[in-house]
């Protein structure tokens, strides 16, 4: 009875999830195609129509893409779950393992393995394709080759570790055992926060020290100005992947650095540069960033609390097209981490709109840092480049934004921005 109430209950949260995205996807394509043909009012002067008309295709494409995509995963969770994928390969791993920790990280390792051949011709089509199309790609096929062998490298040499420790924890620590565990994820969440700019992140792209005096000594006034902590002044070579530009801060701690983009220092001026970075220096010191990990790590307590609930419930594996009674083995907890982790997009996906608010009301904050510390006008015009360069349309539709985006929309910002600057 319970098993096929929660089948039904999966079921009904997918179609409900699908008509949602699709119902707001195409409200956005209309909206970004019926504004098409004009660049707004209050960015004619700034913006030409031809990189209007680039953003609004761009827009366009990304979300058809988004939309091909969800199907897929759709159709693959359903295979995964009530069609009894995950239930097949649960037994094949177990033939060629037997029981114990070694059949569990097997089969965890095989999942990942599928999904991530699966999510190959994706990603391929989205940087070859896509991002190609619009100019954006910058990066050979041997990069992207040998981007994916360090992330699947990095993955495993740091999730098997991580995955044996939750697994036993799960096995051996009792009832409370997900309190354990989440104190383990989270120390290993704030480490990998601290390590990843000097141990990570430079197997992926060259970070060299800022050279440019002039611009180097504006920005370490700010700093001061502020009140920032930080390591050093970084340049990263995203162009060698990306003509997307960006600015950023890495590392935790005593760890901090500030990160720029090579594309955005060739494309801004430096008061432009000191305006942006002002903005990110906001986050900080507003302490969005705590603010956010405190979310993170409150939520990922209380979906530890509910696994620890689920996993011993037989109509949880039922209802998802696993019957415990014939699982091989033990007590299979990596059965039970894979669903919980399949099956939670699902179902927290309506409650989207609430994080993006939140984040939309940290950018409103950040902005009203830095037009205190830096002009407004600087950091306007800073936009209105990176909106162009990174094609980011203008005139999204205003309930899709709201649904998903975590800044607000270029008008908003932006008139928000001119207000502060008068």
């Amino acid at each position: 009875m319970y098993s096929l109430a929660f089948s039904i209950l999966f079921v009904s949260f997918i179609i409900l999830t699908l008509l949602v995205r699709f119902w707001l996807a195409s409200r956005h394509i209309r909206h970004v195609l019926a504004h098409r043909s004009a660049v707004p009012a209050e960015f004619a002067e700034k913006i030409p129509l031809a990189a209007h008309q680039k953003a609004a295709d761009y827009t366009i494409a990304r979300t058809k893409y988004g939309l091909l995509t969800l199907m897929v995963n759709t159709l693959l969770l359903i295979g995964f779950t009530l069609l009894g994928g995950l239930q097949w390969l649960s037994v094949q791993i177990f033939n060629l393992t037997g029981p114990g920790m070694g059949y569990q990280l097997a089969l965890l390792a095989a999942f990942a393995a599928i999904s991530g051949l699966i999510d190959l011709p994706f990603d391929y089509y989205k940087q070859f394709g896509l991002e190609q199309h619009f100019g954006f790609n910058k990066m050979g096929k041997g990069l992207f080759f040998k981007d994916l062998a360090i992330s699947t490298a990095i993955g495993a040499a740091l999730g098997l570790p991580l995955a044996w420790v939750i697994l036993t924890l799960m096995a051996q620590a009792g009832d409370l055992w997900w309190i354990y565990a989440w104190l383990v994820w989270t120390g290993f969440q704030l480490l990998m926060m601290a390590l990843a700019p000097n141990l990570i992140l430079p197997l992926f792209n060259k970070f060299t020290p800022l050279e440019d005096e002039a611009l180097k000594s504006r920005i370490e006034g700010l700093v001061a100005r502020v009140g920032f902590a930080s390591r050093g002044l970084f340049v990263m070579d995203g162009s060698k992947r990306s003509a997307h530009g960006n600015a950023y801060f890495s590392g935790f701690g005593a760890t901090k650095r500030i990160v720029f983009f090579d594309t955005l220092l060739a494309r801004l001026q430096p008061q432009e540069i000191e305006a942006v970075l002002a903005h990110e220096l906001g986050h900080f010191k507003l302490k969005h960033i705590i603010k956010r990990l405190a979310m993170i790590f409150a939520l990922s307590l209380a979906f530890m609390a509910m696994l620890g609930y689920l996993k011993v419930q037989p109509w949880f594996y039922d209802g998802l097209g696993i019957n415990p009674l014939t699982l091989p083995g033990q007590a299979n907890d990596a059965m039970a981490l894979l669903l919980f982790m399949l099956v939670l997009p699902v179902f927290t996906f309506l409650f989207a709109p609430l994080a993006s608010i939140g984040s939309r009301k940290h950018e409103f904050e950040a902005d009203a840092f830095a037009a205190k510390y830096t002009d407004a006008r600087d950091l306007v015009s800073a936009l209105v480049k990176m909106y162009e360069d990174n094609a980011s349309t203008l005139t999204p539709d205003p309930l899709h934004s709201a649904f998903y985006d975590s800044h607000p929309p270029a008008s908003v910002r932006i008139r928000q921005l001119n207000l502060a600057a008068q």
